[in-house]
């Protein structure tokens, strides 16, 4: 195996791995030391945003600023922002605070049932059989993972099943948009500035908001979110993107619900049934199904 794959392959996997660990320490963040979904996400997207902008502008000076210079550029970075970024942190944290990670992380990932639906509308036709195949699994994955296995009650709160389903609604929303600055700027500008933009409406929040603990735990949970959680594994997963197929990279994401699912277990002590295993692994095969057949055929 060539070295730059090998690479590639550490690059996502690790990526995976920090996106589940932060969403982990968010729970325990969200749950047990009460610090608003709000607050966590205005603080995630500016300080990760402006972390990024300044290791691009350290070795690119003042090409910083060469999205700004475009101005249709800057309408895809606005509606990017704020259409793709901020619904996908926000709806991501509110998941996990009326639920728990490893369920918000699973329902983040069906993502892949939004884009089908959302490409077969636009280009008015009809879904692939592997992609109704995907629709039918994730659905019934969907069903376990919200009922149990029971018919006659929901497993899952109400609003920790509505902000999951919007988290992977936003999560389709933040790969579709982008594209066209990704194809022209590096990716670590892209996603720097659709936070920092993003970061703005929090500001009062910011501002305003006296969290109810300030501890080593907690300080140390907000910085691992921001840093490794976001920054790193948001590049590590892009970086990935040189060395590898985007179906590779996509499958092996699944490391993150894993990672959300096995911490959650472990540290913090989640109840999992073996209905929402099953369900969690249906979800999350839809993934690998996307992946396989774009070899052999090409993508919408």
């Amino acid at each position: 195996m060539p070295k730059s794959r090998r690479m590639g392959l550490m690059e996502v996997i690790t990526g995976g791995i920090l996106w589940g660990a932060s969403g982990t320490a968010a729970q325990a963040i969200l749950g047990q030391y009460h610090v608003p979904s709000l607050w966590l996400t205005g603080i995630r997207l500016f300080f990760a945003g402006l972390l990024l902008l300044i290791w691009y502008a350290a070795s690119n000076g003042n090409a910083v600023w060469a999205i700004w210079r475009q101005p249709k550029m800057i309408g895809v970075l606005i509606l990017f922002s704020f259409l793709g970024m901020v619904p996908s942190q926000l709806t991501y944290f509110l998941a996990i605070y009326h639920g728990n990670a490893p369920t918000a992380t699973v329902l983040q990932f069906l993502s892949p049932l939004f884009i089908i639906v959302y490409l077969a509308f636009v280009h008015r036709q009809w879904p692939r059989r592997i992609d109704i195949l995907s629709i039918g699994i994730a659905l019934f994955g969907t069903y376990l993972l919200v009922t149990n296995g029971q018919l006659t009650r929901l497993a899952l709160s109400p609003l920790a099943l509505f902000w999951g389903l919007l988290a992977g609604a936003s999560s389709a929303a933040y790969t579709l948009l982008p594209r066209q600055l990704l194809a022209q700027f590096d990716a670590r500008l892209v996603v720097g500035w659709a936070m920092l933009v993003g970061s703005l409406p929090f500001g009062p929040t910011l501002v305003m908001t006296r969290l109810p603990q300030v501890n080593g735990t907690v300080i140390g949970g907000i910085a691992f979110i921001v840093i490794g959680g976001t920054m790193l594994a948001y590049l590590l997963y892009l970086k990935s993107l040189e060395s590898l197929e985007p179906e590779t990279t996509g499958m092996l994401s699944a490391f993150e619900p894993l990672t959300a699912t096995l911490l959650a277990v472990v540290v913090l002590g989640t109840p999992i049934t073996h209905f929402e295993v099953i369900g969690g692994l249906c979800i999350i095969a839809t993934t690998v199904l996307q992946a396989l057949p774009q070899r052999a055929s090409v993508a919408h």
